[in-house]
C-alpha cells in the first residue's frame, strides 16, 4: 500500500477559526504519544485487568434461533469442579431489561417504559423466549475461564424449537413467526422523511425514471479486541465498578445504575482500559455489562468475563442490513428532479441501545448525498428478525445511503448516455448555497463540493482511463472506473435536536483544565478513546490555547471517577466536540491569567495580551508574566484582584447548534480478470473534507483504515445465516476481512471547508471514509462489465458472483 501525500486546500465558508491565541500547532503531525505502549505490549486491555480474588464468568447462548424454554438443569454444571455459581433468569426478576434510548421520532416503542420514558425490551438473561442463536439464557463463574467454560457445556436446556425469520420484509408477510407479543407484525417502526407527494409526482413527470433493487447486506465487526467485562462490588461501602471496553463509560453507568440495576448513581464507577478497536460495537449496552456486576455481589469477589471471536460473532450487534427499492427521476440533459426510497431494515432479534435510530434518521435522511435535489422521500419498515441485534458500523446510516444514491446516479448516467462525472457536476449543491437545506431534514453547514470532486478525478487521472482500459485489455483484464461521493452527518451533539430525532438523552460533551502549581496541565474529557488517539490530539488542543509544549499536558479520560460527564465517542464527535470543550475551558483558564497578570503588572486587563503562554502588555514582553508565573501566583492565592478565586481549574459543557458535515469524492479503479472474475482494486483516489483538522498523522491513518473498511464489505464480507438462523460466518476462517495484501494504491488529498458551529471549525473525521468505498467499487466492477448488459450485482462483489454475471448463461442476475 502507498499513500501520496496530503496537500490541502482551504476554500469554503463558515467562520471555523479556533479561540484566539492558538500557537500553530493544531493541523501539526506530531508524534502520536499512544503508539508506545501499544507497541511494546504494555497496554492494559480489558483481559489484563487483574483484580484480587477475581473470579471468571462464561455465558450460556441459546443454540437455537427461535426456542421456547421449557427448563434447564444445572446440577452437573453445579457439581463440577471449581464452579462457584450457576444463575439463570429466575435470579434476575428484579433486574430491568436493557433499555432503548433512540425510538425514532414519531414512531410507538411497543415495549413497557422503564423509569424517565426508556424502552425495555431485552432482559439480561432470557427466560421463556429465546430470539436469536447466541441470546444469553445462563451463567457460570468458576475458579477459572476453564472450568467456567467447561461447566457451560454441562448445562442442559430442554428447548422447544419456534418457526424463524431473517429477514426484515419476510418478518412482516402474513404469517411470518412473531418475536415479540408486544409487536404486531414484528414491525418496530414505519418511519418516513421528506414530501412524499412531491416526489411521486416528480417521479410521474419526470422525462427519465431509473429503479434499482439493492441488497445493503449484513456485516460483522470485528474488531481487533473482543468485548468484555469485569465486576467488583465492595460490600464495605456499597459501591460498584465495572471495567468494560466501552466508547461510553458515562452513559453506560447512567443506563446500568439507573434503568437496569435501580441503584444509586454515586455508587457505579466505570473504567474503560485500553480498547482494541470499536467501530461502533462497543457503544452499546450488553447483558454481561450487568451480570459481571450482580454475580460479583452475590459471590463477593470480583468477576471477570472476556468474549471469544465467535462469541463476538453471535452476541455483539452487527450492522448495515438493508434490503431497499430506490428510484431516481430526472431529464435528458442529467438533471435529477427526484429520489424516493423504500427500505427494509432488519433490527434483529431487539432493539438494541440506538439501533432503531441508526437503522432510520441515520440513513433516511442522507439520502440525497451532495446533491440539489427538489423532491426527495425516504420510508423505512425496520423489522425485528431472528438474527443478531442490529447496531453501529463505521459511517452506520450514511454508507447505506450513499450506496443507493451512488449506484442510483450511475445508473441514471449510462441510461442517459452521459459521462457518470457529469451528471455528478452537474448535480452538486453550489458552493454559494450553505447552509443548505437537503429536504429531508438536514442542513449542510459548509463546502465547496465542485472544487472537491474536480479535485479528485484530477488526482485519479479521470481523463486516463481510456487509455488505460486498452492496457488493461491486453493483459486479461477489464478495468472499470467508479465515483462515488458523499456527505456524511457527524458530530453528535446538538441535545436538542437529537431528542427531536428521538433520543433519549443529551448528546453534548465536557472537558475540564486543571493547571498545576508548577505549571503543568491535566486535561480531563468525558470522551472516551477506542484507539483514535485521544491522548495526542487532545493535548494539541489544549497546549496550542494555552501556548505551552504539548508534553505538559496530561490527558486524562474513559473514567467516570476521574473525568467530568460526557456522552463518548460515536458518530466522529470526539475531536468535533470535547476539542471545542477543551478549546473554549482553554480560554477561561487565559481569562483568568490576563485578570490576574494585569493586576501584577499594575495595567488594565485591556492593556495585556496572552500570547504564546505569556501575558504580556503588547511592547514590554521581558517584563511579562509566564505562564509558571500566573500558575503558582494562583496557587498561593496572594493578594488576587477583588473577584478571583485561587486556583486555576475551569470546566466547559459543550453543546453545538448543529451538526457538522464532512463530505468527499472518491474514484475506485479496478480490475477484473476475464477468466476468474477476480476483482483488483488497483488504485484509489479519496479527496475528503473534515474541515480543520487537529492531527494530520491521525487522520490520515483514520482516512486509510476506513477505507479499508468499506473495501471489506464491496468485496468480500457478508454475515451469512442458514436457513434455522444459525450463523454460518461465526469465526475468522468462515468471514471474510480484508487483508493488508488487498490494499491498493492509496492517493488521499483533502480540501477543507470549516463548520461555524464549533470554535475549531472541526467537522468529524473517524469513520467518514467508510461512506463512500462500497459505492465505489461496486460502479467500478458494474463499468468494467457494462459492456456485457451487467447493470448491477449485489455486494460482497467475490470471483464467483461476478464469474457468473460475466455469463449469462449461468443465470446471474443482471
Amino acid at each position: 500500500m502507498t499513500t501520496t501525500e496530503e496537500r490541502p486546500t482551504a476554500s469554503g465558508s463558515g467562520n471555523g477559526a479556533a479561540p484566539s491565541g492558538g500557537n500553530g500547532l493544531l493541523g501539526t503531525p506530531l508524534d502520536i504519544v499512544e503508539d508506545a505502549e501499544l507497541l511494546n505490549g504494555t497496554a492494559t486491555f480489558i483481559a489484563d485487568v487483574r483484580l484480587p480474588g477475581t473470579a471468571h464468568m462464561a455465558i450460556l447462548g441459546s443454540e437455537h434461533a427461535h426456542a421456547r424454554i421449557h427448563g434447564i438443569d444445572t446440577a452437573a454444571a453445579e457439581a463440577m469442579p471449581g464452579v462457584l455459581a450457576v444463575a439463570t433468569a429466575a435470579d434476575f426478576q428484579d433486574v430491568m431489561p436493557l433499555p432503548c434510548i433512540w425510538v425514532p421520532g414519531g414512531v410507538e416503542s411497543h415495549f413497557p417504559p422503564h423509569p424517565y420514558g426508556l424502552p425495555g425490551a431485552r432482559p439480561v438473561l432470557s427466560g421463556d423466549v429465546v430470539r436469536h442463536v447466541g441470546d444469553p439464557i445462563a451463567v457460570v463463574v468458576a475458579e477459572t475461564a476453564k472450568q467456567a467454560a467447561a461447566a457451560v457445556r454441562a448445562l442442559v436446556v430442554d428447548y422447544e424449537p419456534l418457526p424463524v425469520v431473517l429477514r426484515a420484509d419476510h418478518a412482516l408477510e402474513d404469517g411470518a413467526p412473531r418475536l415479540h407479543e408486544a409487536v404486531p407484525d414484528n414491525l418496530n417502526a414505519h418511519w418516513t422523511c421528506g414530501d412524499r407527494e412531491r416526489t411521486d409526482a416528480a417521479v410521474a413527470d419526470a422525462e427519465v425514471v431509473v429503479e434499482l433493487d439493492l441488497v445493503n447486506q449484513r456485516t460483522i465487526n470485528s474488531p481487533m479486541e473482543p468485548r468484555g467485562a469485569v465486576g467488583h462490588y465492595d460490600a464495605d461501602t456499597g459501591e460498584y465498578t465495572l471495567y468494560a471496553s466501552t466508547q461510553g463509560p458515562h452513559n453506560h453507568r447512567f443506563l446500568l445504575a439507573a434503568l437496569v440495576l435501580g441503584i444509586p448513581f454515586n455508587t457505579l464507577r466505570v473504567v474503560a482500559p485500553t480498547v482494541g478497536g470499536s467501530f461502533g460495537t462497543k457503544g452499546y449496552l450488553y447483558p454481561d455489562m450487568a451480570l459481571v456486576l450482580l454475580m460479583s455481589k452475590r459471590l463477593g469477589r470480583p468477576v471477570q468475563w472476556v468474549d471469544t471471536r465467535t462469541g463476538l460473532m453471535n452476541s455483539t450487534v452487527q450492522g448495515r442490513d438493508h434490503r431497499q427499492h430506490a428510484v431516481l427521476a430526472g431529464t435528458r440533459d442529467g438533471t435529477i428532479t427526484a429520489v424516493r426510497c423504500t427500505s427494509y431494515a432488519n433490527l434483529g432479534a431487539y432493539p438494541s441501545t440506538i439501533g432503531p435510530g441508526v437503522a432510520t434518521a441515520l440513513m433516511g435522511r442522507s439520502i440525497t448525498g451532495m446533491y440539489a435535489i427538489p423532491a426527495a422521500f425516504c420510508e423505512v419498515y425496520a423489522a425485528f428478525t431472528n438474527t443478531v441485534p442490529l447496531g453501529a458500523q463505521r459511517g452506520s446510516g450514511r454508507a447505506e445511503a450513499a450506496f443507493l444514491m451512488e449506484r442510483l446516479v450511475d445508473r441514471f448516467a449510462r441510461e442517459i448516455g452521459m459521462d457518470p462525472a457529469e451528471v455528478r457536476r452537474r448535480n452538486l449543491v453550489p458552493a454559494d448555497a450553505f447552509p443548505y437545506d437537503n429536504g429531508l431534514g438536514w442542513t449542510y453547514d459548509s463546502g465547496n463540493y465542485p472544487e472537491n470532486v474536480d479535485k479528485a478525478l484530477a488526482l485519479a487521472g479521470y481523463d486516463t482511463m481510456d487509455a488505460r482500459r486498452a492496457e488493461a485489455a491486453r493483459r486479461g483484464k477489464r478495468l472499470g472506473v467508479g465515483l462515488a461521493t458523499y456527505v456524511a452527518v457527524c458530530g453528535v451533539g446538538p441535545s436538542t435536536r437529537m431528542s427531536q430525532e428521538g433520543m433519549l438523552g443529551g448528546t453534548w460533551e465536557s472537558a475540564n483544565i486543571r493547571v498545576h502549581p508548577t505549571g503543568e496541565v491535566t486535561v480531563t474529557v468525558g470522551s472516551a478513546s477506542t484507539g483514535q488517539s485521544h491522548r495526542t490530539v487532545f493535548a494539541q488542543v489544549a497546549a496550542d490555547q494555552l501556548g505551552i509544549d504539548p508534553a505538559a499536558v496530561q490527558v486524562l479520560e474513559a473514567d467516570t471517577l476521574k473525568a467530568p460527564y460526557g456522552q463518548g465517542t460515536y458518530g466522529s464527535r470526539s475531536y468535533s466536540m470535547a476539542g471545542p470543550a477543551i478549546a473554549l475551558t482553554a480560554q477561561k483558564i487565559k481569562d483568568k491569567m490576563r485578570r490576574v497578570a494585569a493586576a501584577m503588572l499594575q495595567v488594565s486587563e485591556d492593556k495585556v495580551v496572552h500570547r504564546g503562554g505569556k501575558v504580556y502588555v503588547p511592547g514590554d514582553e521581558d517584563n511579562g508574566k509566564t505562564f509558571a508565573d500566573l500558575a503558582m501566583a494562583l496557587w498561593y492565592g496572594w493578594n488576587l484582584p477583588p473577584g478571583i478565586e485561587p486556583g486555576l481549574d475551569e470546566t466547559t459543557h459543550f453543546d453545538p447548534p448543529d451538526f457538522n458535515y464532512p463530505f468527499g469524492t472518491h474514484v475506485a479503479v479496478v480490475e477484473v480478470d476475464e477468466l476468474t472474475g477476480e476483482t483488483e482494486v488497483v488504485s484509489y483516489t479519496a479527496v475528503d473534507d473534515a474541515g480543520n483538522i487537529g492531527n494530520p498523522t491521525i487522520v490520515r491513518g483514520q482516512i486509510e483504515g476506513s477505507i479499508v473498511h468499506g473495501l471489506g464489505q464491496a468485496l468480500a464480507e457478508a454475515a451469512e445465516y442458514a436457513e434455522d438462523g444459525r450463523l454460518i460466518t461465526r469465526d475468522l476462517r468462515t468471514y471474510a476481512l480484508p487483508r493488508a495484501s488487498d490494499a491498493p494504491f492509496f492517493a488521499l488529498d483533502r480540501t477543507v471547508t470549516p463548520t461555524p458551529h464549533n470554535p475549531l471549525g472541526a467537522k468529524g473525521a473517524g469513520e467518514i471514509a467508510t461512506v463512500p468505498p462500497a459505492a465505489a467499487v461496486t460502479n467500478a466492477v458494474v463499468d468494467a462489465l457494462s459492456d456485457l448488459g451487467v447493470t448491477h450485482i449485489d455486494m460482497p462483489l467475490t470471483p464467483e458472483k461476478v464469474w457468473r454475471a460475466m455469463r449469462p448463461e449461468t443465470g446471474a442476475e443482471q
